[in-house]
Formats: C-alpha cells, sequence, structure tokens
C-alpha cells in the first residue's frame, strides 16, 4: 500500500500486470525493426519446436547416450526447446526466450565440441548448435529493451 498525503491507494495483482505489460509494449523496438525480428523468430521457433518434438517423442538416444549422462537431459533439453519455442511466439517473452534458448544453445555448443566431436557421426554438430546459438542471441539482444522492461515490472 502506497500512502499519500490526502488518501491511500492500493495497488492490486491487476494494476501490476497491466503497469508490467504497458511497459513491455512502450518498450517495443521500431516497426521496422520489429518486423526483421519476427521475421526471425519464427523459423526458429518452427526448428526448436521440430528439435524439442524429436527430444521428446524417444528420438536421438543414441546422441545422449553418448553424451553420458542419461536420458534425463534429452527430456530437459526438449522441454526447455518448445518451451523456448512457445516463448519466441509470446509478443511479451519472445526477448527472454531468446535469451533463454541462447543459454541452451551455448550448453548444447559445448557438449557437442568436446564430448560429441570425436564420434564420427556427432562430428559436425557443434555449428549447428553455435550457428542457433548466434540467431537466439541476435533476436534476445534485438528484444534487450524488452526484457529490461520485462525485470523492472517483475521486481516492482
Amino acid at each position: 500500500m502506497k500512502q499519500t498525503t490526502k488518501e491511500t491507494a492500493v495497488i492490486t495483482t491487476t494494476a501490476r500486470v497491466t503497469a508490467a505489460r504497458q511497459a513491455i509494449r512502450a518498450a517495443r523496438p521500431r516497426r521496422l525493426t520489429s518486423t526483421l525480428l519476427w521475421a526471425l523468430q519464427i523459423p526458429l521457433a518452427a526448428l526448436f519446436v521440430n528439435f524439442a518434438l524429436a527430444k521428446l517423442t524417444g528420438g536421438l538416444v543414441q546422441e545422449f547416450n553418448a553424451i553420458g549422462v542419461g536420458q534425463w537431459l534429452k527430456y530437459l533439453a526438449g522441454t526447455a526447446e518448445l518451451a523456448g519455442a512457445i516463448g519466441l511466439l509470446t509478443p511479451w517473452l519472445a526477448g527472454l526466450a531468446a535469451a533463454g534458448l541462447a543459454a541452451v544453445m551455448a550448453g548444447a555448443t559445448i557438449i557437442n565440441a568436446t564430448v560429441l566431436n570425436s564420434i564420427p557421426q556427432f562430428r559436425g554438430l557443434w555449428a549447428m548448435t553455435l550457428i542457433l546459438f548466434a540467431w537466439s542471441a541476435l533476436l534476445a539482444y534485438g528484444r534487450r529493451q524488452q526484457i529490461k522492461a520485462l525485470a523492472a515490472a517483475i521486481r516492482r
């Protein structure tokens, strides 16, 4: 509750959510930039849905066995990729989702370059995950003002 000199104001949860949405909306990039970011986000989301479904439906068993940590990592990565893909298509979460996917792809690149690169059938995976990392990081950078506005709205 905020106390003013003449009256008492009550800030409700609905008011906070509305204020957060307005702050995020105000932090949107210019129209051309936003259009270009959406043109990058939509195909990236489609790719991540495809990768996530491959992991979550039981595929890629051999790859995750070669990593040596068990199949739980496959389901964790698949869930993170699916959540990130959905977030990329949600306007107020797009920047945060891109940052999360960049983190996932950074980890995947490290694992692919260090652990799987010695196995001939998995040798080139690090390059693909590095490209996906760069793509996601570029989107997160393009939406950085929205990420800042979302963080500020959460802190309130």
